[in-house]
């Protein structure tokens, strides 16, 4: 509802964006981190283990010691220049700067569906592009709505890619209430052709309205459009309306591809009106067109743009208007204008009969590469493989190109909105797969590494493309800001008290889960030379920022006790929060100790450090880093990995789990009380009051973070622990339901507890795929080694696997979408949607491609 805001992951969601979860919508983003020093005096409940071997000293001196040697190589770099350390960009050659990232492959992907908020939307991977999109009107109620940017107040039926291999083909079906438009993308590289080749659109309208429908409802209006960001103009041909003459709509030119043509052809007889606009913003395009619209309604009472344009236009709109059913291809060429270029003939090939055979070939290519990669043919049904095809598709064709600088605020900035208190991050691009078009269309780092676990499968030089772009995000400090808002079409998407990012926040390294499985796969000789050798060069490349992203964890996410970890930047001092936040673990509301503390122990940091430092290692010793290096990283994950001190540190006997430790009581509520606003005058307010002094303990809350060091194969598996983590996880009144492995046990005192008056509970209960995916990976392992436990493990392995693939099935069909979320009780789909980013690994459940140790 408008006025209301849904609390979510990542940041708080503009205007129609929200999304209808049935819970309240979202709210804030993570607190500065406060800097207030606390009394440091160890309590009687504090473990040391300074003393546990002379390898652990070893180990952690030598860690010690690449950090100095990093700070001071850093501060060399920088020199003195004044430009701030937090906005300094890691003084290292580019990743992305690769041979392997230039000529052929470069181009290859030049062009693409590059603007995943969009349901149609066109751009090249570079800074200022010439844009294409797609705009329709919908009918609802006896009314039309313009329909351009994905948003859930459209209310579509369903739409998303059924096929899309993030190279040069995509098909995607939207329903709009009784209309369906499906539209294909088609990428070609011919002679004559410029740089990145040639590209088409087809769009199909159908509708389920008979021919004796209302004339509302028998005509279809789309809006395509082409908008050139370096500011060209763009020139209209004098024929444009008169589709008898020419197929030529406009054309015009650019430094990166040359002279370019765009083309419409249909056999249907359809209408064409244009209008042309001057402007330096874009996000805003289907405003421009809708104020037209109305204009010329108005005045005439038609619903047709102006025929009208700008002087020196950048951006041209044309309208195509038909009678239902009808199709267009949208044909766009470059390179043209030179002896040999052929444009007729280019134009021919994709369009017509030529490119249905075309589009066929390539869903074929998509179908076959699908079964070659994911093998379920033998496995599932008709019903079920559809719904893995939609996985993989939406992932790929969620993959966007964006360009820009974050905002990173200041310490101890009140206000968010003012000029001082932030600073611009070097301006940079970014390649990345998305979690979900209509609500997270950017890129969000720990979302990352669970997306290219499916993405290097299928593309593996894609894969590395996409995480040479993050870690080229890096500064000299080794931090990645965690959530990537770059443009203006980005930007326009979040509210901006909640764009700048934190220098001090952390978010969980998961690009780490990627890298282990490149490693594991040069072992065992998974990859061709080829892939070997692009791979070995790309590891080699990284390492050193890799390292740097070790390393900045290790010295600003330390606990007091040496080799514990928690998440620093809580809310110390909580006033509305039933238990304060951590965002940046990315479990946000998931119950941490009840008063923040530099006491803190965290199970999850603690098993993503041991990745990180297990990674590293092998990475190392592929890269023939020298021992000391390798050293570093094997202690320190041996270290991570003991099981006596992992049990020191967080088993709790008497509820025979992991969990966090902190300064903690149970005893703290939620009250209305009254309170003075800064507008002066008092409302009721509800306000957090503790109603007992709390105290060091281990933090009585059971879910995922319990499962982190099964998630992470430290138990062994003859030990007693583990079988008392399968009776957790079988258990109803803990985590197990038909559905999937809930987030929280129902016997916490915070089970499905809203946090504030609006932030309903998000990973208080509910069913999330990226926790049930590892968590069925750790099962798989436990359930090949020799233990007392193999068949037990192997046995909820198999019937988690089926109610989680069960499950989601019947809500895509049910539905039409893949959701963020499901519900532990009912198993419906709730939260963002479509949500094809980490949701999508119910694609290698069904595949049982999981990830290794």
């Amino acid at each position: 509802m408008p006025g209301h805001s849904r609390r979510n992951p990542r940041s708080r969601i503009k205007s129609s964006s929200a999304v209808d979860s049935g819970d309240d919508d979202a709210v804030r983003q993570s607190p500065d981190i406060s800097t207030r020093h606390r009394d440091r005096t160890k309590s009687r409940h504090s473990i040391r283990i300074f003393n546990v071997n002379l390898k652990v000293m070893v180990g952690f001196s030598f860690i010690a010691f690449f950090v100095i040697l990093y700070l001071i190589r850093s501060l060399m770099a920088v020199g003195d220049h004044q430009t701030p350390r937090v906005i300094t960009p890691f003084p290292a050659p580019r990743v992305i700067d690769l041979p392997q990232f230039q000529g052929e492959h470069k181009e290859s992907l030049y062009w693409g569906t590059y603007r995943p908020h969009l349901y149609l939307g066109m751009r090249a991977r570079t800074p200022r592009s010439l844009l294409a999109g797609l705009m329709w009107l919908g009918v609802k109620n006896g009314r039309y709505f313009m329909r351009h940017v994905c948003q859930d107040s459209d209310e579509l039926s369903s739409y998303g890619w059924t096929h899309h291999n993030a190279r040069d083909f995509g098909h995607q079906v939207l329903v709009d209430q009784d209309m369906t438009l499906a539209t294909s993308f088609l990428k070609t590289k011919e002679s004559g052709s410029g740089y990145g080749g040639d590209w088409t659109v087809r769009i199909e309208v159908n509708s389920k309205k008979s021919e004796e429908a209302d004339e509302m409802l028998r005509t279809g209006h789309l809006f395509f459009y082409l908008a050139d960001e370096d500011g060209n103009s763009l020139s209209l041909s004098s024929d444009a309306m008169d589709m008898h003459e020419t197929s030529l709509l406009a054309s015009g030119s650019r430094s990166d591809i040359g002279n370019w043509q765009l083309h419409l052809k249909s056999r249907e007889d359809v209408k064409i009106h244009y209008s042309g606009f001057k402007t330096a913003h874009f996000h805003n395009l289907s405003e421009l067109v809708q104020e037209n619209l109305g204009t010329q309604a108005r005045k005439f009472g038609r619903l047709q743009l102006s025929d009208t344009s700008d002087d020196s236009s950048n951006i041209l709109v044309f309208q195509i208007s038909g009678r239902i059913p009808f199709k267009i291809d949208m044909t766009f060429i470059s390179g043209t204008g030179f002896p040999g270029s052929r444009e007729e003939e280019r134009v021919n090939r994709l369009t017509g009969s030529s490119l249905t055979d075309r589009l066929k070939e390539k869903q074929l290519e998509f179908d076959t590469k699908f079964e070659k990669c994911f093998g379920l043919a033998n496995k599932f049904d008709l019903e079920s493989t559809t719904v893995g095809k939609a996985a993989v598709a939406n992932l790929l064709g969620g993959i966007g190109y964006f360009y820009g600088q974050s905002k990173i605020a200041l310490p101890g900035a009140s206000h968010p909105r003012s000029r001082d208190s932030f600073l611009f991050y070097w301006p940079a691009e970014l390649y990345t797969a998305v979690p979900c078009r209509p609500v997270f269309p950017r890129g969000f780092l720990w979302d990352e590494g669970f997306h290219q676990l499916l993405i290097w499968r299928w593309d593996i030089y894609i894969c590395l493309d996409i995480l040479g772009h993050w870690l080229d995000l890096m500064n000299i400090d080794g931090w990645i800001p965690r959530e990537q808002i770059l443009g203006a079409e980005a930007l326009s998407k979040v509210p901006e008290e909640f764009i700048p990012q934190h220098p001090s926040n952390a978010n969980p390294p998961a690009l780490f889960l990627v890298m282990r499985e490149l490693v594991h796969g040069l072992k065992r000789n998974a990859f061709t030379a080829k892939e070997s050798s692009k791979i070995s060069s790309f590891l080699e490349r990284a390492f050193v920022r890799l390292e740097a992203w070790f390393q900045w964890f290790n010295t600003t996410q330390p606990g007091k006790e040496e080799s514990s970890y928690y998440w620093h930047g809580r809310d110390s001092s909580p006033i509305r929060e039933l238990n304060p936040q951590t965002l940046m673990s990315g479990l946000d509301d998931y119950p941490r100790a009840s008063h923040p503390s530099e006491d803190e122990r965290h199970v999850d940091l603690r098993c993503w450090m041991l990745l990180a430092a297990d990674c590293m290692h092998s990475i190392s010793e592929l890269s023939m880093k020298g021992k000391e290096v390798g050293m570093v990283y094997s202690l320190a994950a041996n270290t991570l990995s003991n099981f006596e001190l992992l049990n020191q540190m967080h088993f709790d006997d008497a509820y025979g789990t992991y969990l966090d430790f902190g300064n903690h009581t149970e005893k703290v509520r939620l009250i209305w009380k009254e309170v003075m606003v800064e507008q002066g005058y008092t409302t009721r307010q509800l306000i957090r009051e503790v109603l007992e002094t709390p105290t060091l303990r281990m933090v009585p809350h059971i879910g995922y973070v319990s499962l982190f060091p099964l998630m992470g194969r430290i138990i062994p598996p003859e030990s007693w622990i583990l079988g008392k983590q399968l009776d957790l996880i079988s258990n109803r009144s803990v985590f197990w339901t038909n559905y999937g492995l809930r987030s929280l046990s129902k016997t916490s005192s915070l089970y499905m507890k809203h946090n504030t008056e609006h932030d309903a509970p998000y990973w208080r209960g509910t069913i999330w795929m990226n926790m049930n995916y590892l968590i069925l990976s750790a099962l798989n392992h436990y359930a090949t080694e020799d233990g007392p436990y193999r068949e037990r493990a192997l046995t909820i392995r198999d019937e988690l696997r089926s109610n989680l693939i069960r499950n989601v099935v019947r809500n895509y069909h049910q539905s039409g979408f893949i959701w963020e979320q499901y519900n532990q009780k009912t198993g419906k789909g709730k939260g963002a949607h479509p949500f094809t980013g980490w949701t999508s690994l119910v694609l290698l459940i069904m595949a049982e491609a999981y990830t290794e140790s």
